[in-house]
């Protein structure tokens, strides 16, 4: 059973905010695997289905971005399924604009929901995909740059990283995580 988890906060005003790339993947995600987002439980929006024999549950929590750790934790334990069998999507500010990049552990690099996600799992061990938003420019505040939209240029990179990303995720229901970090990095 494998865990595919977005981060991003619930809410239309959220929709295409960079902080909310990894809604975009899972959404993305939902329609090539044929899994509906459509029910509300464990403090998010989930669906569950088969894709290759393997059930594969995708979850996008609605607890903000700084309690996603909640909602991640609760699916786990109801479904009993381990921190390697997660795959976590999220923005990174670290990156240039479309660049992936996939890690099986590491520390939270300031990344509020992956910091709930280290606390509520215990562990800094679980897959996860960043994805490239760079950081703000002109003294933007960084609150301000990941609550805003991509420009029209960054848009179309950036529709082109979340069908990137959700290849990635699709690999990674067949192979070892490892062997997808070293065709997607």
């Amino acid at each position: 059973m494998k865990l595919i988890v977005g981060l991003g906060n619930p809410g239309k005003q959220y929709e295409k905010t960079r902080h909310n790339i990894g809604f975009q993947v899972v959404d993305r995600l939902s329609e090539k695997l044929d899994i509906p987002l459509t029910q509300a439980k464990f403090k998010g929006l989930f669906g569950s289905g088969h894709v290759r024999g393997e059930k594969v549950i995708l979850l996008k929590p609605l607890t903000y971005m700084n309690l996603s750790g909640e909602a991640i934790r609760m699916v786990m334990d109801y479904f009993n399924i381990s921190p390697e069998d997660i795959i976590v999507i999220y923005d990174d500010l670290d990156l240039p604009v479309g660049k992936i990049r996939l890690r099986q552990k590491g520390s939270a690099g300031g990344h509020n929901g992956i910091k709930s996600t280290i606390q509520h799992l215990g562990t800094q061990e679980f897959n996860r995909i960043r994805v490239g938003i760079a950081r703000p420019q002109n003294g933007q505040s960084v609150t301000d740059y990941v609550l805003s939209n991509f420009s029209g240029e960054e848009q179309e990179i950036i529709n082109e990283v979340v069908n990137r990303c959700a290849e990635a995720c699709e690999a990674a229901l067949e192979k070892p995580f490892l062997q997808v970090m070293n065709e997607f990095n």
